[in-house]
């Protein structure tokens, strides 16, 4: 099997959906020797940040010398970011290896309970991470807990980032549903962490806890302010990111008695984490070549058109952020008024069509004089006409424009100083392989982050 047919093999996984339970994933890790067994986790789920602390974790327990696994998703460009060890992605190699074992090992499900591509890709990490003889596994949930595939280990430490509104359809529509879900990567007698401040959702967390016999410990702004992060300059951006590191640092604690940690690697881990796409800025030089055609302007009023430049001119900077949910964009929205404020930056937006994108763009449109709408590389992309709309309604002032495709609109958009990226991590990633910044596999690896499932039953 080659490395491109083993993508394939992958992404004809999709045809099972993404569906919620654990039989599967039980039955599978079976099959391989039950690796999760010989590994040690620390569990994240929650609605925002899981992916920022959980390369905080890593950073942490890499320097204080472990052998760390990363397991997180979606990935931004290449299907091996998704299983790191020491921050390395799996080689195709291994890749290709593990799908090949994993083949006939599938014959044995009944076709109508066939695994999913989570499910087998989950499979592949545990014997990947057991394999590679990982001291620790930082284990990023998928979709909310209770009933996702990685939810088959039994964790050091159980993390909950926060809860927001998010994937409502398949969660639930308030915020102690969500929590439900969430809460149930708690384990009985191991510790739980969480920065949930949404009264009805911590309750639920609460609740969860004391019935498990796990001690709670709840993260709030005030742990910011204690060492090191009273002192320390974290390299990623944004409040939000000082509370995720806030949640890091207390796991680290709360684990010390079974992996001790150092004030100094936990201060050299904090302050050299990297974690790509997220309030990620650059300097890219603009394009020579003029803004391609096809750009559908629409504004309060005649006469406004923007600005175009005949010349190449300085390094423009490009601010790259995967936010994708109302909660996301509050944040990024906080970190452009403490960060950016003396500028207008102009707008790249691309969100899904099953996200909150109305309130979105609602948060969004005022802070730019110029907003530039593209269809995210998806079959669940929103209309970027509708987001013109939305952005319109809120910021009349406004020139929006409509793109068929991310790559014309950032040609017309790096003609501008200051340039913000986001509505989506999939756009994120597909930007920063235009521009440049991560290598692009052979094989378009973006697509394995489609999937569609079905809500769990009642």
């Amino acid at each position: 099997m080659t490395y491109a047919e083993s993508v394939r093999f992958l992404y004809d996984l999709r045809l099972f959906g993404a569906k919620f339970g654990l039989e599967n994933t039980y039955k599978l890790a079976a099959l391989v020797g039950n690796p999760q067994q010989r590994l040690r986790f620390i569990h994240v789920a929650g609605t925002n940040g899981k992916g920022s602390t959980c390369a905080m974790l890593e950073s942490i327990y890499r320097q204080a010398g472990l052998r760390v696994g990363l397991y997180t998703s979606p990935h931004l460009v290449a299907f091996g970011e998704r299983l790191q060890v020491n921050r390395k992605l799996i080689p195709e190699a291994d890749i290709v290896r593990l799908v090949e074992a994993m083949q006939p090992l599938l014959k044995s499900f009944p076709a109508d309970h066939h695994p999913t591509f989570f499910e087998v890709v989950t499979v592949m990490a545990l014997c990947y991470f057991a394999e590679q003889q990982c001291d620790l596994v930082i284990w990023e949930t998928g979709l909310g807990g209770r009933l996702d595939a990685t939810n088959i280990v039994t964790p050091l430490a159980s993390v909950i980032t926060n809860i927001q509104f998010d994937h409502q359809r398949w969660l639930g529509e308030t915020l102690d549903r969500i929590a439900a879900e969430k809460a149930g990567i708690i384990k009985p007698g191991v510790p739980c962490i969480t920065a949930t401040d949404e009264p009805p959702a911590l309750a639920v967390i609460q609740e969860t806890a004391l019935r498990q016999g796990s001690a709670l410990t709840l993260v709030t702004p005030l742990h910011t302010l204690h060492p090191p992060l009273d002192t320390l300059r974290l390299p990623l951006l944004g409040w939000h990111q000082r509370m995720n590191a806030a949640v890091a640092l207390a796991t680290v604690r709360a684990l010390q008695p079974v992996l001790p940690v150092s004030e100094t690697a936990i201060r050299d881990g904090l302050s050299s984490v990297r974690w790509p796409g997220r309030l990620q800025l650059v300097q890219v030089d603009r394009p020579d070549a003029a803004p391609a055609p096809g750009a559908t302007a629409g504004s309060s009023g005649p006469g406004q058109t923007p600005s175009r430049a005949n010349s190449p001119g300085p390094p423009r900077r490009v601010l790259l952020d995967g936010a994708h949910n109302s909660a996301g964009v509050t944040s990024l929205r906080a970190a452009l008024e403490e960060y950016f404020s003396d500028q207008k930056p102009t707008l790249v937006l691309g969100v899904m069509a099953d996200k909150d994108w109305d309130l979105m763009c609602e948060i969004l449109a005022p802070l730019a004089d110029r907003i530039l709408c593209v269809p995210v590389h998806s079959e669940r992309s929103a209309d970027p006409a509708q987001l013109r709309q939305a952005c319109r309604r809120t910021n009349p002032r406004a020139v929006v424009e409509v793109y068929p495709a991310l790559p014309e609109a950032l040609r017309c958009a790096l003609d501008d100083p200051f340039v913000v990226v986001t509505g989506s991590l999939y756009l994120v990633g597909e930007a920063m392989e235009w521009l440049h910044l991560i290598a692009t596999p052979n094989n378009d690896e973006k697509a394995l982050n489609e999937w569609t499932t079905r809500p769990p039953a009642a």
